[in-house]
């Protein structure tokens, strides 16, 4: 493979027009259909619509990833210098002929240039959710503009994530971030739509309430090894289930988890021994023992408490999702439906526990009542 420029922003413009055009679809829909509405109606259908089409942009990163198509166009932020792959042909064609495996092809060029298409898309929605908040706060001053505009702050980091994704040659660390990142922006936007709701936050039990955060904070780090996993290729390390290559305890190198090095390479330079995707892949599996005991006990109590009552069953309906789709990816060889399912699963479970937590609020009533003296 030739080399070529990493960054060329030639096509910088073609490439911010098409996301405008990405966007004006949703945005044309929403005006036609919010604008007798309120401003806070307004802004919470803004918000679902950007969330909505968040949440595909998570799978399609999925897809791309799984399908190797993050270096189809190996520079940033077109391909070969284009803003199509059509005016990369001859490149391409180049690339193909010299590595007709390689990371190069047409239809990989295509899947990860239409990926870059809706990030910017969606791009343009943040940007005018931040912006149309401003705009609305000029005339109602208790409107808060904070969260839509960590949001653009936060979808201007993920961009830069993707660009340096190409650049850096599908770094793992770099990698893994950029998943970490899509994730969270799901999470602010399910914070920003419940805060548009107006309702009053549900009284749950301290100990429910504990657990909510507890299973937060496991399923995030469930998910950084879930990427860990995937952008080290390491789903197939260990091929049987429940042991791995027949042993309860395999041989493990925990060189797999030095951070700070290229893909399929030890921080010195030197060949990944298997025995370090061996580790990867064995500690998220038994992570995910752990992370679905507690969400499914959370999802068994959730679906008591009054209002919290869906949450609970999304929580233990996307558990048995997210065992299917893991094991399946193991016993069936990772197939590409199994493996964007099991992604937008813990995408899924991550808007479950934030939209859990925004509309819920510690109960210390009955402790207040034990430790009260009745009045005699």
């Amino acid at each position: 493979m030739t080399e070529v420029e990493l960054y060329n922003l030639a096509p910088l413009f073609d490439l911010m027009g098409v996301g405008l055009l990405v966007a004006a679809l949703p945005l044309a829909w929403w005006w036609w259909h919010q604008r007798h509405a309120s401003p806070t109606r307004q802004l919470k259908a803004l918000t679902l619509i950007t969330l909505f089409l968040t949440f595909d942009l998570v799978l399609f990163g999925a897809f791309t990833r799984l399908t190797d198509s993050g270096l189809g166009c190996p520079d940033w932020p077109g391909c070969y210098g284009s803003a199509t792959p059509i005016g990369a042909k001859a490149e391409i064609k180049a690339a193909e002929t010299a590595m007709p495996t390689g990371p190069v092809t047409k239809g990989k060029a295509w899947i990860e240039m239409v990926h870059r298409y809706l990030a910017t898309g969606v791009g343009v929605l943040i940007l005018t959710l931040a912006g149309l908040t401003w705009w609305l706060r000029r005339q109602n001053r208790e409107l808060s503009a904070w969260l839509p505009s960590l949001t653009l702050v936060w979808v201007c980091l993920q961009g830069a994530f993707g660009a340096l994704t190409v650049t850096m040659k599908l770094f793992p660390a770099i990698v893994s971030l950029h998943l970490m990142f899509g994730v969270g922006l799901l999470a602010l936007l399910m914070a920003q739509a419940v805060r548009y709701d107006g309702a009053g936050s549900r009284p749950v039990p301290s100990v429910l309430r504990t657990g909510l955060w507890l299973g937060f904070v496991l399923l995030w780090l469930q998910l950084g090894l879930g990427g860990w996993v995937s952008t080290n290729y390491a789903v197939l390390a260990c091929p049987d289930f429940p042991t791995c290559h027949g042993q309860w305890v395999p041989e493990m190198n925990w060189q797999g988890f030095s951070v700070w090095r290229e893909l399929g390479y030890t921080p010195d330079g030197q060949l990944l021994p298997f025995a370090a995707l061996v580790s990867i892949h064995y500690v998220h599996r038994a992570a995910a023992v752990l992370v679905l005991a507690v969400l499914v006990w959370l999802g068994w109590r959730l679906r008591h408490q009054p209002g919290l009552a869906p949450a609970g069953r999304c929580l233990l309906g996307l558990s048995a999702l997210q065992f299917i789709t893991g094991l399946s990816n193991v016993v069936l060889g990772w197939p590409l439906l199994a493996a964007v399912l099991h992604t937008g699963g813990a995408a899924a479970m991550v808007l479950t526990l934030t939209w859990a937590l925004c509309i819920s609020r510690a109960d210390n009533s009955g402790l207040h009542s034990m430790t009260t003296k009745p009045a005699e």
